[in-house]
């Protein structure tokens, strides 16, 4: 009975250590103050006002936004059409491309974007659109073939063969059989890669540009001039986002 209060005790400090620093940014945001203090001494939702008020903030939203969906429409195809590559392909073929897709996320960061800038300024991509989405779909890409990957793993063979045997072509097996078994996997997948995304700052800080700017770059730029309660609330309209993701995969994957 010790060992098992214990236990617990530890892991609400683990979750604790873990939550906690996160959930501080909420309140900040409330502050009536121009600099971050916690708790704040007066609440307020000017600087909310001054978030959505401020054009820069709002398109840099908006632009985030936009990665995230573009960078997971693409990673849903090219992630899922490769997980099924590989759930065909034999043990050392499987290994060797499950190990690649997974470069990008055991790569530093710092690395990976010094990589993909030198060949965006190469190509004259840096600062667009084209550049950020795929910079992020290299990133989300990994989170979308494990996912699938696994929902593939647990998937009843013999169900393909019967559709098969009934006279069902390739694209239909996959339509009306694999993909609706697949769909959780699908489903975290792109709620993996939205959040990678739009949470990505090292890329697009070098990828990013004048006209192109995502709303993680904006927080950073704000966070180098003046210190103030408007990138409590930008760090939180990100997590709200996130949370709100998750809730949606969490609904989708019990239907």
């Amino acid at each position: 009975m010790t060992g098992r209060v214990l236990l617990n005790a530890f892991v609400a400090l683990v979750a604790a250590f873990l939550v906690l620093p996160i959930l501080a940014i909420v309140p900040a945001a409330f502050s009536a103050q121009s600099f971050i203090r916690l708790p704040p001494d007066t609440w307020s939702v000017r600087w909310w006002h001054t978030f959505f008020a401020d054009a820069s903030w709002r398109v840099t939203l908006l632009a985030s936004l936009e990665v995230a969906a573009l960078t997971t429409s693409i990673s849903i195809v090219a992630g899922t059409a490769a997980a099924l590559g590989i759930a065909r392909s034999g043990p050392r073929a499987r290994a060797f491309f499950t190990a690649l897709f997974l470069g990008p996320v055991v790569t530093p960061a710092i690395v990976l974007a010094v990589a993909l800038y030198s060949m965006a300024r190469a190509t004259g991509l840096v600062g667009t659109m084209t550049a950020l989405v795929l910079a992020h779909t290299t990133l989300a890409l990994p989170f979308v073939v494990l996912n699938v990957g696994v929902s593939l793993d647990g998937l009843d063979r013999r169900l393909l063969l019967a559709a098969a045997g009934l006279g069902a072509d390739d694209f239909r097996i996959f339509r009306t059989v694999t993909l609706p078994l697949i769909a959780p996997g699908v489903v975290g997948g792109a709620v993996f890669a939205f959040v990678t995304s739009f949470d990505e700052v090292v890329l697009s800080i070098f990828l990013a540009g004048p006209t192109v700017k995502t709303l993680p770059v904006r927080i950073w730029e704000e966070i180098r001039l003046a210190y103030t309660p408007v990138v409590a609330v930008g760090a939180t309209v990100m997590l709200l986002l996130a949370l709100g993701a998750a809730s949606v995969s969490r609904v989708l994957s019990r239907k």
